[in-house]
C-alpha cells in the first residue's frame, strides 16, 4: 500500500466514554459541563461533558456495583465493551472534576456503575485526523459525591449550566445533539426516566453531513 493510499484510509475511531451528570433544580434541569483549553488538539475552546478514552485497565476494574443488566446488554452492542466504557466514564469524570461515583478506597476509585443510563453514541467524521467512538452515559447528581469541583485541569470553567442556557456557551453539533436527548428523555419526561431499551440514537456523518440513526440491542 502506497503512502498516498494509506493517507486516504480513515483513522479508526478510538473507544471513548462521556458522562452527563444532571440535577433537577426548581423548574430547570442543570448539567455539569466544562470548557476545553484552546491548546487542545481535539475540540479546543468548546464546552463538553467529562469524559475521555477507554483504557485497557478499565475492562478489568472490579466495580462496587455493576451495570444494570439491560444497560449492559445495550452498551455491549456491537462489541463487548459495556463494563470498560462505563468504568471509563466514571473514572474520567473523577479525574476531570473530582466527583466520585462509587467509593474511594486508599485513594483509589472503586466505581459504582449501577445507576448509569445510556443516552446516545457518536462517531467523529471519517475525515478527522483524531476520531472517537463515544458512548454518552447519564446519571442523576444524587448518586454522585464530592465537594468543590476540581480535578486534573483538563476542563476549565467547570460549572452547572441550566439546560435552557446551554445555547449561550460554545458547543459542537454532537454536544447539542446529546443535550437535545437529555431535554427529551429527562427534562420533559412526564415520569421518572425509564431504563433504555430497544434503541439508542447514534450521531454519525454521511457525505460530510450529520446523520442520526438508531441502533438497537439486537
Amino acid at each position: 500500500m502506497t503512502n498516498y493510499t494509506r493517507q486516504l484510509q480513515p483513522v479508526k475511531p478510538r473507544h471513548a466514554a462521556s458522562l452527563v451528570i444532571y440535577e433537577q433544580r426548581a423548574d430547570d434541569l442543570y448539567v455539569l459541563m466544562g470548557r476545553r483549553s484552546k491548546a487542545h488538539r481535539f475540540l479546543p475552546d468548546v464546552y463538553v461533558f467529562p469524559g475521555g478514552r477507554v483504557d485497557r485497565a478499565d475492562a478489568s476494574m472490579t466495580p462496587l456495583a455493576p451495570l444494570a443488566p439491560d444497560i449492559e446488554k445495550l452498551l455491549s452492542q456491537p462489541s463487548d465493551m459495556a463494563h470498560a466504557v462505563a468504568t471509563a466514564a466514571v473514572r474520567e469524570t473523577h479525574e476531570e472534576t473530582g466527583l466520585v461515583i462509587g467509593d474511594l478506597q486508599n485513594d483509589q476509585l472503586v466505581p459504582d456503575l449501577s445507576q448509569l443510563d445510556f443516552i446516545a453514541r457518536a462517531i467523529t467524521p471519517p475525515k478527522s485526523p483524531i476520531r472517537f467512538n463515544t458512548r454518552f452515559l447519564a446519571i442523576d447528581a444524587k448518586h454522585v459525591t464530592g465537594g468543590d469541583l476540581g480535578g486534573s485541569g483538563e476542563l476549565i470553567d467547570l460549572h452547572w449550566i441550566p439546560l435552557s442556557e446551554t445555547h449561550r456557551v460554545p458547543l459542537i453539533d454532537v454536544t447539542e445533539f446529546v443535550l437535545d436527548e437529555i431535554d427529551r428523555k429527562i427534562k420533559r419526561a412526564t415520569a421518572p426516566l425509564p431504563r433504555q431499551s430497544g434503541a439508542v440514537p447514534i450521531f454519525t456523518y454521511y457525505k460530510g453531513k450529520p446523520f442520526i440513526r438508531n441502533y438497537d440491542n439486537g
